[in-house]
């Protein structure tokens, strides 16, 4: 018998784990074991695909976003590396080539 947790989204028992991530066949569904401890995780910052985001990681911004008090653009498909999570609105503070240091809301991107 398998001690493997059932999917949260479908509760279906044919879950299996995959590295650090369990993943459920039925439903598509995949959460970190980190997730089964009561606290789902630490900053519940999402990206616009509900993939939970940490400091490091690389995401791609989905729409082009305005830079305010300048003329410039971040067009969509930019690819921004070593994001750091920061509290407030604008939750994701990183650096973009050509652009600089800025802060970017997490709706705006998904995880590569």
């Amino acid at each position: 018998m398998s001690d493997l947790p059932q999917c949260p989204a479908c509760q279906s028992p044919y879950t299996y784990q995959d590295g650090l991530m369990y993943i459920c066949p039925e439903c598509a569904h995949e959460w970190s074991s980190a997730d089964q401890g009561g606290d789902t995780q630490e900053s519940g910052i999402k990206d616009a695909n509900g993939n939970p985001l940490q400091d490091g990681d690389t995401v791609t911004v989905i729409k082009d976003l305005k830079v305010k008090g300048s003329s410039l653009v971040v067009k969509v498909g930019t690819k921004v590396k070593n994001i750091r999570l920061v509290d407030g609105d604008h939750d994701i503070a990183c650096k973009i080539d050509g652009i600089g240091a800025m802060n970017l809301k997490s709706e705006f991107v998904k995880k590569v």
